[in-house]
């Protein structure tokens, strides 16, 4: 059984969903796997089969605590499995893969970190959980890019298929890389 470590930051809790989701189907593909959140006292990665780190996009930045973890233990990263998941509405434009696949370059550049795979993923429109002023900007944004403006509710995009498949091709690659274990005569 593969060991295989998650580890998220989240602004507004999409990304939280997505980790989680993330961790259900790694155990639904065999793997004992552990989903925690970006922090300075979160291991590292050194006793596992592979890793994911997942975070999202706001403002044009992911969040510092994942950069952080990132930059503590990229070396330990290098020689693992490991995949980066992006979390962001842009996703939805085919007309942004361009500003997006620049600014996960950008952000792995920045950590020294070369993933053995990115996926990015869509987000969120979580008007219920924004204060005032977010959720008039969101909602602006929303409607310039053909976004969802009902401001009562949250608006999800994540295609969770799509995911799944990511999730269990990453769960098998790690699985692939594993000695397999003798059988004791």
């Amino acid at each position: 059984m593969s060991k295989i470590l998650v580890v998220y930051a989240t602004t507004d809790g999409h990304t939280a969903k997505v980790a989680r989701e993330i961790g259900v189907r790694l155990r639904d593909c065999g793997a004992d796997a552990r989903v925690m959140i970006a922090s300075r006292d979160l291991e590292g990665p050194e006793e596992y089969d592979g890793v994911i780190v997942a975070a999202s996009v706001h403002a044009g930045r992911y969040q510092a605590n994942v950069r952080r973890w990132i930059e503590r233990h990229g070396s330990a990263l290098g020689k693992l499995p490991s995949a980066f998941v992006s979390v962001c509405l842009m996703v939805r434009d085919p007309k942004a893969a361009p500003k997006l696949a620049a600014l996960m370059s950008g952000f792995l550049d920045s950590c020294h970190w070369t993933p053995s795979t990115a996926k990015p993923v869509a987000g969120a429109l979580r008007y219920t959980r924004y204060g005032w002023l977010k959720r008039w900007i969101m909602k602006r944004i929303a409607a310039r890019t053909g976004g969802d403006t009902d401001t009562s509710r949250d608006h999800e995009y994540t295609d969770w298929d799509d995911l799944q498949r990511f999730t269990t091709g990453f769960c098998r690659a790690v699985e692939a890389r594993r000695p397999a274990l003798q059988e004791v005569a």
